[in-house]
């Protein structure tokens, strides 16, 4: 059935019968909850009925699904509208070519954005290829992109720098970014609340907390933008990271002023930022707030709490907050319960941690990735090293949870490579290279140096080693050459 097209007549929501409007796309799309896979059936149920469907549902259905990251059924929608005939605006090409970056890779997006017309080219599309160099630390082709659109004399906004200026505080450039903020006072772009931000962030990155404050003092002269709560969240996490807590708590009472909407963001990082500054009170005295504010409370609200109290030390706390989520949870989140895993681990709390553990697994939520982590470090602190390689293993065969691969650091690698060698148990450590074979392409020459080693403590020969070090493309240093020597016999 065709699309309607018409803005005009499709925003008249009024007209619309009220069994319409229950079902519209998005509830449609999230009736079985807010999981990918879900969402994905419930797309796939909707593309084959061929409903009709209004241009702005569908505007308002692809905010929400990159709102949750659910990116690959956004961009199947938008495909799908398209193949249906409806028009796509540049700022609907805009928003394809982001969503086609994040779910088919950058090449994919450079490929839609040279294929688009040129008419399509504008400040909008240019500017959303821009941000995708810039979230994927492509700094040369970001500068180059950016020069081509001060040559086409495209009408700037503060996004593409804002943009840019991401970048280089990712790539830890920050003393390039007081250039930008000049650039654009010479071109009289106008900042928003995220310059501020980002400039403040730059200047704080080389430990100019007073430049930090001329920030502030120039964005209250400005007037033209006033510093909502992200502005005073920053402000207080540079004053928390340089140990000013006063300051820190002050810019806390900002923030509570201007979070007007009652933004669950907001409470959250209050939360965060006075746990960070010790202020116990103020930590409950906020979570108080946000019960009241949201009386069901998210999974990731307790989450945060939680999380609060451990770093705080207040144990008890935060096993209490873990009761009451516990007694009116709907999904078992595992993130919850290594919270308070972690903050028993990190207590030495070993049996109540694994009691944790448990009871989460008869709950339906087994241990992640993140679990075995946390014990991880616990096995390592305590030189329990052969638990420690379990905690690895098991880490490694659950993978990340968004199909990237765990993988061990080298200090944790370099430890346990080193326990096998002291107890010349090279079955050990053949098993583990096995295991981080799954998560790592290139295990690198000290491993292999610390292998070899290995063999020559316990005595034991292998005729295939140097064929493996070929194979690996690594050369190890002299001793091991020479312990090569021995260890590769027929």
């Amino acid at each position: 059935m065709a699309l309607l097209q018409h803005l005009g007549r499709s925003k008249s929501v009024a007209k619309r019968s009220k069994k319409y409007l229950e079902d519209a796309l998005y509830t449609r799309l999230f009736k079985e909850g807010g999981s990918e896979l879900s969402v994905r059936h419930q797309l796939n149920q909707f593309i084959k009925t061929h409903k009709r469907v209004y241009k702005w549902e569908v505007g308002d259905t692809l905010r929400k699904l990159r709102q949750r990251k659910l990116y690959y059924p956004a961009l199947k929608l938008s495909e799908t509208m398209a193949k249906r005939g409806m028009n796509k605006t540049v700022s609907d090409q805009a928003i394809h070519l982001d969503l086609v970056a994040k779910t088919r890779g950058i090449s994919a997006a450079e490929n839609y954005f040279i294929d688009l017309p040129e008419s399509s080219k504008n400040h909008l599309c240019y500017g959303a290829l821009l941000n995708c160099y810039c979230k994927e630390l492509m700094t040369e082709k970001a500068e180059a992109l950016m020069e081509k659109m001060k040559e086409l004399n495209l009408p700037l906004s503060s996004m593409p720098y804002n943009s840019l200026m991401t970048l280089y505080t990712k790539t830890e450039q920050p003393e390039k970014i007081p250039a930008i903020i000049q650039e654009m006072k010479a071109s009289h772009i106008m900042f928003d609340a995220y310059t501020y931000n980002v400039w403040m962030r730059a200047l704080a990155a080389v430990n100019d907390i007073t430049g930090v404050e001329r920030v502030i003092d120039e964005m209250k002269r400005d007037g033209r933008v006033a510093g909502d709560w992200t502005t005073y969240s920053n402000l207080a996490s540079i004053y928390v990271d340089a140990g000013l807590f006063e300051k820190a708590e002050k810019a806390l009472k900002e923030l509570e002023k201007r979070n007007a909407c009652k933004d669950l963001s907001a409470y959250q990082f209050l939360i965060t930022l006075y746990g960070r500054t010790g202020n116990l009170l103020e930590v409950y005295r906020v979570w108080r707030s946000l019960r009241l504010a949201f009386p069901k409370t998210a999974n990731i609200s307790y989450l945060n709490m939680i999380q609060a109290l451990v770093n705080i030390k207040d144990l008890p706390g935060a096993e209490k907050c873990f009761r009451e989520w516990e007694s009116g949870y709907s999904i078992y989140d595992i993130r919850i319960a290594n919270a308070l895993i972690g903050g028993y681990a990190k207590e030495g709390l070993l049996e109540k941690a694994e009691e944790i553990k448990e009871r989460a697994r008869r709950r339906g939520a087994n241990p992640n990735a993140k679990t075995w982590e946390i014990f991880l470090v616990y096995y390592m602190k305590k030189r329990e090293l052969k638990l420690a390689v379990d905690c690895v293993a098991n880490a490694i065969s659950i993978g990340r949870g968004d199909g990237k691969k765990w993988v061990p650091s080298s200090v944790v690698v370099s430890s346990l490579m080193g326990y096998f060698e002291q107890e010349k148990d090279v079955d050990g450590a053949e098993g583990f290279l096995e295991n981080l074979k799954k998560a790592v392409d290139n295990l690198g020459a000290e491993v292999f140096e610390s292998l070899i080693r290995t063999y020559a403590a316990a005595g034991r020969t292998s005729p295939i080693i140097r064929r493996r070090l070929k194979m690996e493309n690594v050369e190890v240093n002299e001793p091991c050459k020479k312990l090569l020597d021995t260890i590769c016999v027929e």
